[in-house]
């Protein structure tokens, strides 16, 4: 038979033990929740501007590159096409052109023609186009680039709309709007030839030519008024 074993007893002495009370929740009315939050942040610390904040970013618009005042001055340039200012479209840009292609849609669709598409490909048609017919014409002393030649047609647009906006209040298939599209696709060819001759450093040996390939160009788009 196994032998029993003994385990003595074991006592703790008081001393040795500490006890330890709970601690008090600070609202005895809610038991084991503190809401003690620590003191409230001064307001010295929001004044200091803190680095990277919105405050230091760049407008939208400039951070995209639209200068709304250049594409005004280039507006304005259009709008008289007796004093065409060259100048002003060396810095060639989509944003101003792109709002006149939009704007020349919209009112096709006031007069219930949905253009959009056709127009976007006719622009980028009529690009390609004067784009090949000058420097064919300039050789190695034509110095146009696609993009500008992009930018240069897209403002020469401005007149077409101002004809798209006029066809509304202007009866269909009369003589009224024929006058009215020879004079606007007179206006736009005056000053893309202009532009395109001057832009480019080109002699005016070409402005007959270039004339012709740009009153080509808007016709077809004054034809999407008038039919």
């Amino acid at each position: 038979m196994a032998k029993p074993f003994s385990v003595p007893p074991v006592v703790f002495r008081s001393s040795a033990v500490q006890r330890r009370s709970p601690p008090r929740p600070a609202n005895p009315g809610l038991p084991f929740m503190s809401f003690d939050l620590g003191p409230a942040p001064s307001s010295s610390s929001f004044s200091a501007p803190v680095p990277g904040s919105f405050e230091d970013e760049p407008p939208l618009l400039e951070e995209l590159g639209i200068d709304t005042r250049q594409i005004w001055r280039k507006t304005s340039s259009i709008l008289n096409p007796l004093r065409v200012d060259a100048h002003l479209h060396d810095d060639a840009d989509l944003s101003g052109p792109f709002f006149f292609l939009m704007l020349f849609g919209l009112f096709q669709l006031l007069a219930g023609k949905l253009h959009l598409g056709v127009i976007l490909g006719w622009v980028t048609v009529a690009t390609l186009f004067l784009y090949s017919v000058f420097n064919l014409l300039a050789g190695r002393s034509g110095n146009l680039d696609l993009h500008r030649c992009l930018s240069l047609v897209g403002y020469c647009m401005l007149p077409m709309a101002i004809f798209s906006a006029a066809s509304l209040f202007v009866p269909r298939g009369g003589v009224t709007i024929l006058a009215m599209a020879a004079v606007f696709v007179l206006w736009s060819t005056r000053v893309c030839t202009g532009l395109l001759v001057e832009s480019a450093s080109c002699g005016d040996e070409l402005r007959g030519l270039v004339a012709y390939a740009c009153c080509v160009v808007y016709t077809v788009f004054s034809l999407l008024v008038i039919f």
